[in-house]
């Protein structure tokens, strides 16, 4: 055998190595990690085209495997913008907590109290319910006021407090509403008591509960009365009985 023929074998072969080589690494090995960069974009677009599922995977995603990337801080925040848009106000509320509990002097902290206050009232949907989250978006809606009073949502927030209000105060004249119609009259006066004296506020629903206490008063008194007269006639009866 010639010595250009064998050494054109050689180079076929060592090109043959080369590209097992490669095959093997397609094959065998795993596949090289995104990037923070990578990820980060790929959540961005999600949120652009309103996959907010996608999004929050993986925005999860980018903090858990990168917790120290410059855009984890971001990604954070839109984690928590994410489930707000999807309507998940629960995990929006806890998420915005979150990132104030982690980044307390971030720039976007105003921003943060708000929507934190958005999430906890749009958790009241029903007037039958316990109003916890209407208490404590009025608190953060109140600390934007307080804290940061040039904010341009200053006005909306102010406006929101407003709304908690009215919520909680029809909350309330719903409670006492229900002991009136079980005709526990005294626990109804007491219930349409605290609503005129605690919303003044509430133009409307603190002249309704000043009516309605006024009447719930008159009944209360009236089975007090009876209760009285029923004692005492029960009381004659024992009596003529024993004589």
């Amino acid at each position: 055998m010639s010595k250009k023929l064998l050494g054109c074998l050689v180079l076929v072969a060592h090109m043959l190595a080369l590209s097992g080589c490669g095959l093997i690494d397609m094959v065998y090995l795993p596949p090289s990690e995104d990037t923070a960069q990578e990820i980060f974009e790929a959540a961005n677009d999600a949120m652009s085209e309103k996959n907010y599922v996608r999004a929050v995977e993986l925005y999860n995603k980018l903090r858990d495997t990168y917790p120290f990337s410059p855009y984890t801080i971001d990604a954070e925040l839109s984690l928590a913008d994410a489930h707000y848009l999807d309507g998940d106000y629960e995990l929006a509320a806890e998420s915005y907590k979150d990132f104030e509990s982690l980044h307390p002097r971030h720039d976007s902290i105003p921003y943060v109290l708000y929507q934190t206050g958005m999430s906890l009232m749009k958790q009241f949907t029903s007037i039958d319910r316990a109003t916890t989250e209407l208490h404590e978006a009025y608190a953060y809606f109140s600390r934007l006021c307080q804290t940061f009073p040039d904010y341009p949502s200053v006005p909306e927030a102010r406006k929101n407090m407003g709304t908690c209000r009215a919520l909680m105060a029809e909350h309330e004249l719903y409670v006492a509403d229900v002991f009136w119609h079980m005709g526990k009259y005294g626990p109804a006066w007491r219930r349409y008591e605290f609503v005129r004296r605690e919303y003044p506020d509430v133009t409307e629903v603190a002249e309704l509960a000043k009516e309605k206490a006024l009447a719930s008063f008159y009944r209360y008194k009236e089975e007090q009365a009876a209760d009285i007269r029923s004692e005492r006639q029960g009381s004659w009866r024992k009596w003529f009985t024993w004589l």
